[in-house]
């Protein structure tokens, strides 16, 4: 099964055709890059797979259910986390706290639950920690656990995101630019997160500029070009495509 199916999309503001009839597919249990130069798309095709935009046509499927109108909560629900470019971190809560959030949708909520504090809710919230704790060990930020985010450098700050995308035990994962901002070392081990992650059985969608990044992790690659399918393959299929090397290289390279 598709972790993810993309049909016919297409989605125009004003006059500026942003996406155009796209069609492709993400495979369950990869790593599937998006990748493309400024203004390809990549941003409204990612708003548009996480319900935040509604296309004009066409139709998206998440584990072979249409999700057409599913805001981002109902996505959530049935297995889609994603991650921002721009980070998405309470800095006046804790670290733990932060990724604890991310478990939200699993826990018992609610105005007399909290005034009551049963034992069922206390214990839960006990699960919770140790689960964001265990998280953060995981993407190796385990040593700030009793720190206030605002305390953090900002290569902790973004895999303390992801740990909190991971607290909502997604079957698939949307990662916006984890490695925008961070330096070659911090580059290369998100790098291993990420094959960590798509080894957990975690399906990663990647969209990144770091081509290096992009080559080294990647099963298959969608290259958009002015909101098209200009060519999806393999790293090797798509590294020696001719129209990818005239986009991003020009016609005479």
């Amino acid at each position: 099964m598709n972790a993810l199916t993309v049909t016919g999309l297409s989605k125009s503001f004003g006059g500026v055709k942003a996406i155009q009839d796209l069609s492709f597919d993400v495979h369950a249990g990869t790593v599937h890059a998006i990748i493309g130069p400024n203004g390809a798309g990549k941003t409204t095709l990612i708003n548009l797979v996480t319900g935040i935009y509604t296309p004009d046509a066409g139709t998206v499927e998440l584990f072979g259910q249409d999700v057409g109108g599913c805001a981002p909560e109902g996505l959530a629900k049935l297995g889609l986390s994603r991650t921002f470019q721009n980070l998405q971190v309470c800095m006046n809560m804790s670290a733990v706290d932060n990724v604890m959030i991310g478990a939200h949708l699993s826990l018992a909520s609610g105005l007399l639950l909290g005034m009551l504090r049963l034992p069922s809710l206390r214990r839960a919230d006990a699960a919770c920690r140790e689960r964001a704790l265990e998280l953060m060990e995981f993407v190796g930020v385990a040593q700030y656990a009793g720190s206030q985010a605002s305390q953090l450098p900002y290569g902790a700050l973004k895999r303390l995101e992801i740990a909190r995308a991971l607290a909502a035990s997604p079957r698939l994962l949307l990662m916006d630019e984890p490695a925008a901002g961070l330096n070659h070392t911090e580059t290369a081990e998100i790098e291993l997160l990420i094959r960590r992650i798509a080894e957990s059985g975690t399906t990663v969608v990647l969209v990144e500029h770091d081509m290096k990044l992009i080559m080294g992790v990647s099963d298959r690659i969608l290259v958009l070009h002015y909101g098209r399918r200009l060519a999806l393959g393999t790293t090797e299929e798509v590294r020696n495509h001719p129209e990818v090397i005239s986009a991003y290289l020009g016609a005479t390279a």
